[in-house]
């Protein structure tokens, strides 16, 4: 049966997933969010890149710092993000939300700016980073990032922040998982292992592999 290891936030530690990875063989990693990658993140998971296929979404503390940003975005595996996406990975569809909830954007229920254009309209030349979002605003969740899924279904379900059921997550992600009517949905981004009563969501702990298999 194939496996996935979903991987909780790494902050920097890669040997435990590389170490697993070796041991285990996995069809796919997928990390979600909080990287904090010290050097391109290609460089730190080549030893692994020819034994399983690589997925990442970013998470609040990936666009702290302009390095943090290019080691992600400006590595190899930038296609490799699931951001916005749904991939099919060995059979699986996966669907992937990186970031997180701002409320001067939108707090999950009440949005101030739809699109990250809308925000560009008033945001100001002087606060932009690179032409566009400001570098913090780049893992900041728009009301388009969910509503890109609009029709769509999928499997499994990877987001950084968590659902509604936990303390301080947001029940927007839990009607995506539903409208998607995915079988697994897994977050990070609170470094807790947490198994939801609906069977559904999991919470993945810092540097936590979770081995889905089907």
């Amino acid at each position: 049966m194939p496996t996935i290891f979903i991987c909780g936030d790494p902050h920097g530690q890669f040997f435990p997933i590389v170490d697993a990875v070796r041991a285990e063989r996995p069809a796919a990693v997928v990390l979600l969010g909080d990287i904090d990658a010290p050097r391109p993140l290609h460089e730190l998971l080549a030893p692994i890149s020819s034994v399983t296929d690589i997925f990442w979404i970013h998470g609040n503390h990936d666009t702290e710092s302009e390095a943090a940003y290019d080691n992600l975005f400006g590595s190899r595996l930038v296609e490799s993000c699931l951001h916005g996406k749904i991939v099919n990975v060995h059979g699986k569809r996966i669907a992937g939300v990186g970031g997180v909830f701002r409320s001067k954007i939108w707090n999950g229920a009440t949005a101030s700016f739809e699109t990250p254009a809308n925000y560009l309209e008033v945001c100001g030349k002087g606060n932009r980073w690179r032409g566009g979002l400001p570098l913090k605003h780049r893992s900041t969740l728009f009301p388009s990032d969910l509503h890109a899924f609009a029709g769509e279904l999928a499997d499994v379900l990877v987001t950084h922040e968590a659902p509604g059921a936990h303390p301080y997550g947001f029940s927007a992600l839990t009607d995506l998982a539903d409208s998607l009517q995915v079988k697994a949905a897994f977050h990070g981004h609170h470094h807790q292992t947490i198994t939801y009563s609906d069977g559904v969501w999991h919470g993945v702990g810092q540097c936590e592999i979770f081995r889905y298999t089907w």
